[in-house]
């Protein structure tokens, strides 16, 4: 009997044994890297920031560059364009979470502000009543809840159109001579920023030439323009002038400032010049017309065969031959040559034959007809 149960026991046993063998045992994970807690030196609760900030911290976390292309601020506008005195409003705006702190940085040369108040929010709006600066340099930069700030530059324009603009021919004054070199120049009085001034001279409504300064100085400055011009006989009586332009870009005002000089009469000394060709053709009854110009107007005498003669108002044959004309004017004295040809077939008495003949001609072919 003893006998017949060992088996069953020993199988028992057997049995016990393989149930503790496929029992596991549970235990807590360790946290995975996502949920190790921020460095203690990022604060994740944003009430306890403090409301203003001396001194922002420079550089992110990661050790990259403040002015990345991730940073993800805004300005609106992108570029403050201001008239000296006048007042400004900017806003600066955080599009994403995870950033806990706005606030604006202003540098004033090259000296740091106190800073402007800080926000908890999405964006800060920062105003300025007078702008009495010439030079400014704002930035806008947000904390990161991952250690460091992000910033964002805003360009800062401060204008003033120039009180002034005149015109004038430098080293010159009076009346100018035909084919000889003057500079005329331009001059705007205290203007701000000079570099993007842009000046056009014209001649009536004409442009001749656009001019912009290289000159990166901010505050207002007296800048001088020009530019050479040789004038002929038809520039006597033009008048010439000048337009100073602020040129300040999409976030300027609609209509750019725009300054204009007086206009300058020339007045253009030149000749005596003869007006006509010096072989000269005319038709029997026609008058023979030279003209010689000048100003000041020139005093004129004419010769035929060495005798002073008046041109003819009505040419025959008779008038054709060598004409002198003997003139006196501003620049000195001058003579001109003129040969004069008299051509049959074209006076008053011609026209009229021509014209009977032509009747007589439609007249015979009506008759065919």
């Amino acid at each position: 009997m003893f006998a017949s149960a060992r088996p069953i026991t020993l199988l028992l046993l057997l049995h016990l044994l393989g149930s503790v063998t496929s029992l596991s045992i549970h235990t807590a994970a360790p946290p995975i890297q996502s949920q190790v807690s921020p460095p203690s030196h990022v604060q994740s609760d944003v009430s306890s920031f403090p409301s203003t900030v001396s001194d922002p911290p420079s550089i992110s976390s990661d050790g990259e560059s403040a002015t990345t292309a991730g940073c993800p601020l805004t300005t609106s506008p992108s570029t403050v364009v201001v008239r000296f005195d006048d007042p400004f409003t900017v806003n600066c705006s955080v599009p994403v979470m995870g950033f806990p702190l706005l606030g604006w940085e202003i540098k004033l040369e090259k000296e740091l502000m106190p800073n402007p108040d800080t926000t908890q929010g999405r964006f800060l709006v920062w105003s300025v009543d007078r702008m009495t600066k010439w030079s400014i340099e704002p930035s806008c930069y947000a904390l990161s809840e991952q250690g460091g700030q992000c910033h964002i530059e805003l360009p800062v324009i401060v204008y003033k159109p120039p009180d002034f603009v005149s015109i004038s021919v430098a080293d010159h004054s009076g009346p100018m001579l035909e084919g000889r070199v003057y500079t005329l120049q331009c001059e705007a009085q205290d203007v701000a920023p000079v570099g993007r001034l842009l000046v056009t001279f014209y001649k009536g409504p004409s442009a001749l030439r656009h001019q912009q300064s290289i000159d990166t100085v901010k505050e207002p400055v007296t800048k001088v323009f020009t530019m050479d011009i040789i004038p002929s006989k038809e520039d006597n009586g033009a008048e010439y002038w000048c337009e100073a332009k602020l040129e300040l870009g999409p976030d300027g005002p609609q209509h750019p400032p725009v300054v204009t000089s007086k206009k300058l009469k020339a007045t253009i000394l030149f000749g005596p010049n003869l007006v006509c060709p010096t072989k000269l053709q005319v038709r029997e009854g026609q008058s023979l017309s030279c003209e010689v110009r000048g100003n000041p107007r020139p005093s004129v005498t004419w010769f035929r065969d060495g005798r002073e003669v008046a041109l003819p108002a009505h040419s025959t044959r008779e008038h054709a031959g060598k004409y002198t004309a003997w003139t006196i004017g501003h620049l000195g004295q001058k003579n001109f040559t003129v040969e004069v040809e008299v051509l049959g077939g074209r006076g008053t008495t011609n026209f009229l034959n021509g014209y009977f003949l032509l009747g007589v001609v439609l007249i015979q072919m009506i008759t065919w007809l």
